[in-house]
């Protein structure tokens, strides 16, 4: 990419887009075209075309997605399909209609099989079904991969994907209704420690920052906020903290880090132009469990982990073969505990 090159990242607000946009930013790119959701709904197919047609940006990092964790994506099957779908195909097609010169689409690890051979390959895509709590979203991922493959062999548009793994960041969502596992147990962590020190003058400010709706903790008492924080599976019984975790702790994932994929994404979008996708991740994973138990000791709880079994597990192991993405020549820096020593500096201290 120029460095004068027009650029538009859709989501640029999100974890990943602002991830982009910051990296882009330091090695020196200022022409971005920005539009926030409330400027430009990607679901307007209308709203959309007309923005390329005035813009007419060089190239295109697709970011902007409906996301959320397990609850989420199991509870709002249909939104998670429609909304993909409509961002998706409106910015390709857009793209394809006013002659953008390279777009990188983000899918995710989740288009893979429920029990795809570990590590996942990308030539594991459709060779089983996919898991039911994640089906819609996942089907609208592939959707866009073999949106850009077919637009690549009808039009030669210079259309890339990439699938990365579970990430993690700055600008993460911390909501307990729609977030994914890992900043869900940083926040239930913290707000854990917070409970074993007493110190409801920081949880009070710790749902000011990452508000949760209809949810007001400043006029609430002290115990009022206990029982509260019950709900969302972090528990004080008999003066000592505990933390509730859905499923069993046994399956396996994979993290990156945000800064990571975006500095991945810009290698590719500068070296890649090839049909299919690569996989972007570390070609590490652990148990939930293990993930637990590492963030524990990050924060410093001292209380208990007790799982719910009762809750679904999701797909029994899940991370990526990176060795497409090695053999290009980019590897990840950030390993996971430093990640998330810096995630925790960012957001509490």
């Amino acid at each position: 990419m120029e460095l004068q090159a027009k650029i538009f990242i859709a989501g640029h607000r999100g974890m990943v887009g602002s991830a982009i946009l910051k990296k882009l930013q330091s090695i020196g790119y200022q022409n971005f075209i920005l539009a926030t959701s409330k400027e430009l709904d990607l679901r307007n197919q209308e709203a959309v075309f007309s923005f390329f047609a005035k813009q007419k940006p060089d190239y295109v990092f697709l970011s902007a997605a409906k996301v959320g964790g397990i609850i989420a994506n199991n509870a709002f099957r249909a939104e998670f399909l429609y909304d993909n779908l409509m961002i998706q195909n409106n910015v390709i097609h857009a793209s394809y209609l006013n002659q953008v010169k390279k777009l990188l689409f983000l899918g995710s690890s989740c288009i893979y099989p429920k029990f795809a051979p570990q590590p996942m390959q990308e030539n594991a895509l459709l060779t089983g079904e996919l898991e039911p709590t994640n089906e819609p979203y996942a089907v609208a991922k592939i959707a866009g991969i073999k949106m850009c493959d077919a637009y690549r062999a009808q039009y030669a548009c210079n259309f890339i994907s990439v699938m990365p793994t579970n990430l993690y960041g700055s600008n993460d969502n911390y909501n307990f209704k729609n977030s994914h596992v890992l900043p869900a147990l940083i926040r239930k962590f913290y707000l854990g420690f917070c409970l074993e020190k007493s110190d409801f003058n920081a949880i009070r400010q710790n749902f000011k920052r990452f508000p949760i709706e209809n949810i007001n903790l400043e006029s609430m008492a002290d115990f009022e906020i206990i029982v509260l924080l019950k709900n969302f599976g972090i528990v004080w019984e008999n003066n000592l903290a505990k933390i509730e975790i859905w499923g069993s702790g046994n399956p396996k994932r994979e993290f990156l880090h945000a800064d990571d994929l975006a500095e991945a994404c810009i290698f590719l979008m500068n070296n890649y132009n090839e049909s299919g996708f690569v996989n972007i991740g570390t070609g590490v994973d652990l148990t939930i469990k293990e993930l637990a138990l590492l963030v524990k000791k990050i924060i410093g709880f001292t209380g208990e982990i007790f799982f719910d079994t009762s809750k679904p597990d999701g797909t029994p192991r899940k991370y990526l073969n990176v060795s497409k993405l090695h053999s290009l020549g980019w590897n990840h820096k950030i390993e996971l505990e430093e990640g998330i020593r810096k995630v925790c500096q960012e957001i509490f201290d």
